[in-house]
């Protein structure tokens, strides 16, 4: 490999061999300027994607032996690792300890991390914000000098792909999430209060895992997808423009990479980007993308033309009757309260939904859907 230092990279990792897995990581950070930065006995965290408490052959969760080996080069190099990640929902001892066990993050324990076993929140203060200047976090990054951002590469109901950026919204406690979905329901906001997170945060690495990766009914319950490669980057700005050209999505349609150019924190394009590799070469064909409320038709328009076009435009979240269990875990997660259980199934009082899709991205069965409206459908055949 010559000297030269990219801003990312994208390295084949065929599977997940332990072998493989190190030698895609080896290659891709090498790229990126390796992990020189590393000192002994500094404390880096690893923030992965653990959305949901399934196996890794669902594709939801970066995978463990992602995890584990990048544990390993850590260490290697006199680090002490941990663990930590907020699913939504509750955000207590016996949730986690469910979901490390269930996602395999107990291999990266084996490895030599710590699993978070702090579930405190602790208040932040960030001046430099855009929409979020205080709010709540998971106290366990207090204990960590530098972050390492490892997401898993998935289509989402309501941002259309999930990435490095998004991934850090689980350094905010569970049932706050909810609370923060509440709070700004519309997605330019959100997708600012994202940016904020992120650059509050500030991770020292972002890496995607895109081996296999997710598309349609994302993010816990749609297809995985066989990619084959890995994403490392300085930024996960740099890392989300390489995992957007993979599921065939323009940066201006990604609302996090739109929020972060319009604040100058982002370039605009993966041409602009010094990339290791051949993002091309990884490309997923005929992807199947969530619908993203046709973001780009309704986000130009103002006033009533903006409530005209959000109304007939804009996808809603819609239960598979013959799919649902009847759990009513939809309704308890809600942030708006527009979910009540009638007759074992979920009913949508659409005038209060704010299509946070929470309900689509928590449904144990993947039974709640992103619906587009008919008119969406037919104008974007």
């Amino acid at each position: 490999m010559s000297n030269t230092v990219y801003d990312a990279a994208i390295v084949p990792c065929p599977d997940y061999n332990e072998a493989h897995v190190r030698a895609a990581l080896t290659e891709a950070l090498d790229a990126i300027g390796g992990l020189d930065w590393v000192r002994s006995g500094m404390k880096v965290g690893i923030k992965p994607n653990l959305a949901a408490a399934k196996t890794p052959e669902f594709a939801v969760c970066t995978h463990p032996v992602m995890v584990a080996e990048l544990t390993k080069m850590l260490i290697e190099r006199g680090a002490q690792v941990t663990i930590g990640e907020s699913p939504g929902g509750i955000y207590t001892a016996a949730a986690l300890n469910h979901s490390y066990s269930a996602t395999g993050m107990t291999l990266a324990a084996e490895a030599g991390a710590k699993l978070n076993d702090d579930f405190s929140s602790k208040e932040g203060h960030f001046a430099d914000a855009k929409v979020l200047k205080s709010f709540h976090y998971t106290g366990w990054l207090d204990d960590v000098d530098v972050l390492i951002t490892f997401a898993k590469l998935k289509t989402h109901g309501m941002m259309g792909m999930t990435g490095a950026v998004k991934n850090l919204y689980g350094t905010i406690p569970g049932t706050v999430k909810l609370e923060y979905h509440y709070r700004f329901p519309n997605h330019a906001d959100f997708s600012n209060m994202l940016v904020d997170i992120y650059e509050y945060n500030h991770p020292i690495l972002a890496l995607i895992d895109a081996v296999t990766a997710m598309d349609g009914n994302g993010p816990t319950a749609g297809r995985p997808r066989e990619c084959g490669a890995l994403i490392a980057a300085h930024t996960a700005y740099d890392a989300d423009l390489v995992g957007a050209r993979l599921i065939g999505v323009e940066p201006k349609d990604v609302p996090t990479i739109a929020a972060a150019v319009e604040r100058g924190l982002s370039r605009d394009s993966l041409d602009k980007v010094s990339l290791y590799g051949d993002a091309d070469r990884f490309i997923i064909k005929d992807c199947e993308l969530t619908p993203r409320h046709d973001i780009t038709s309704v986000r130009n328009t103002r006033g009533v033309t903006r409530a005209f076009m959000k109304m007939v435009m804009a996808s809603k979240p819609a239960a598979v009757k013959s799919e649902c269990i009847g759990c009513g875990l939809c309704a308890k997660l809600c942030p708006a309260k527009a979910i009540t259980m009638k007759n074992k199934l979920p009913s949508i009082d659409r005038k209060k939904c704010i299509r946070c899709f929470c309900c689509q991205e928590f449904c144990p069965k993947g039974a709640m859907k992103v619906k587009r409206t008919a008119i969406a459908r037919l104008l974007n055949k």
